[in-house]
């Protein structure tokens, strides 16, 4: 009977003992501590222009009034325009949150603009496999500035020249007094951010003057940048306790707990990009030259007009935003019109041959070809080109068809043609043209119904031979 009561009890007691036991258990697995802030993490992929950096410069002002402890900066990049590199090394320069700058995914690079910025970053990453430099400046319609040799970089192991380095003897440049400004300046700022940052200044310079690049590897032994990481997860665990230098003091990194925020651009940032895009500028501009163009040769048409005008706008608006050879911008205009122009003036092809190559060679010099990611698409220029030159060949042919067919009206019209005689006449006489009686003359007798042919006209007079 005792033993039925302690079998009656025992469930409950058995419930007890699994509650510990799961109590227990979950004291035993490990739990991962509360996230302690955020990181913003901000994506640069792609060619660096206008729209990329009003995108970084928003991202690092959000990423300070949210409160965030660290700003990534991914970096994916062929370069770009200069005036766009220097409006986002400014605002990192002036950021009070930590800029992480990092070459990443594998298989990435940081070229050009984007070495000036890596450098520019309180702390420089890259992950495997990744590259960076090759930071000559180039110039906006011209070529490449002429390098120099490269500097002989520092040996592993020692960090960047300080202030107090004596200076040694500057190699000597090749090309124009331009050039060689364009590159010590772009020298003089990369070496300025190596000595902020405390990294390798004289492989900074060889970038620019010798465009020298670097793999991931490569870039940590020769100081170039403080350290690698596969990921995201693994970069956060190698900046902790790493203390950076901000423009508002030194700051101590706490990142093991931190939860990723990825900023993405809001709508009006691709937008700018879209329209600030070389190819999509100088299309607007062509559609809007081409509007403006039927609508003053076809008044009341009006969506040419109004297409044409706000398409030029807004190619107007991205021109003052990129780099534009004004040059190059009058030739594509100039050629636009003289093509015009052949269609009411023929010239049999001089107006129209000559606005074609006026209008080629503006549209390869307007932007930049050599800045990555800054030209106009060559094909793009080749179909307008192949329209253009398909229509003035067309008006050279018409033309000259015109001029081999007989004339038909006037006197010259009339040359050649039969008039019927009205009555017997030697020497002066009547004949019927188109339906009129015209005086005649003719050296040979001819008879009434007999037809002669016109072989001169003199005033009212017709000059006829027997046909």
């Amino acid at each position: 009977m005792s033993s039925t009561r302690s079998f009656r009890r025992s469930p409950p007691a058995a419930a007890l003992a699994l509650a510990a036991l799961s109590v227990r258990a979950l004291a035993a697995e490990p739990v991962p501590p509360p996230s302690t802030g955020t990181a913003t993490v901000l994506e640069i992929d792609g060619a660096i222009g206008p729209a990329t950096a009003r995108y970084v410069v928003s991202g690092l002002d959000k990423a300070r009034e949210h409160g965030s402890r660290l700003v990534i900066l991914t970096l994916d990049t062929p370069g770009g325009l200069d005036s766009a590199m220097r409006q986002i090394i400014q605002a990192i320069l002036a950021s009070p949150v930590p800029v992480i700058g990092y070459v990443s995914p594998a298989g990435a690079r940081a070229a050009s603009a984007g070495t000036y910025i890596l450098y520019a970053c309180h702390v420089a990453a890259m992950a495997p496999a990744t590259n960076l430099g090759a930071a000559t400046p180039v110039p906006i319609g011209g070529d490449a500035p002429a390098s120099a040799p490269p500097a002989t970089p520092k040996p592993p192991g020692v960090p960047g020249a300080s202030p107090a380095a004596p200076e040694k003897e500057a190699p000597a440049e090749s090309g124009s007094a331009l050039e060689r400004k364009a590159v010590n300046d772009a020298v003089a700022y990369i070496r300025s951010l190596a000595e902020l940052r405390g990294r390798n200044a004289e492989w900074a310079e060889s970038a620019v003057r010798g465009a020298a690049s670097l793999s991931a590897n490569a870039a940590l032994r020769e100081h170039v940048i403080d350290l690698l990481a596969a990921d995201t997860a693994e970069l956060l665990a190698h900046l902790d306790g790493r203390e950076v230098r901000t423009a508002h003091g030194t700051v101590q990194l706490a990142t093991r707990t931190l939860a990723l925020e990825h900023e993405k651009p809001d709508w009006r940032t691709r937008l700018l990009a879209v329209i600030t895009h070389p190819t999509v500028a100088y299309g607007l501009m062509l559609i809007g030259i081409w509007g403006l163009l039927l609508e003053g040769y076809n008044p009341g048409a009006v969506l040419p007009g109004v297409v044409g005008s706000i398409c030029l706008l807004v190619a107007l608006f991205a021109f003052q935003i990129l780099s534009v050879n004004y040059a190059g911008l009058a030739l594509v205009v100039l050629g636009i019109g003289m093509m015009v122009a052949e269609f009411f003036f023929p010239t049999y092809g001089s107006l129209g041959v000559g606005g074609l190559i006026a209008f080629v060679v503006g549209s390869l010099i307007l932007f930049d070809s050599d800045v990555p990611g800054m030209g106009v698409g060559r094909p793009l220029i080749a179909a307008f080109a192949t329209a253009g030159g398909l229509t003035v060949a067309g008006i050279i042919y018409l033309a000259g068809r015109s001029l081999r067919r007989p004339v038909v009206t006037g006197t010259r019209g009339m040359i050649g043609a039969s008039a019927e005689v009205i009555a017997d006449f030697d020497g002066q006489g009547r004949v019927r043209y188109g339906g009129e009686l015209w005086q005649a003359r003719s050296d040979t007798p001819l008879r009434a119904g007999q037809l002669a042919r016109i072989v001169r006209v003199e005033g009212l007079t017709l000059h006829v031979e027997p046909r």
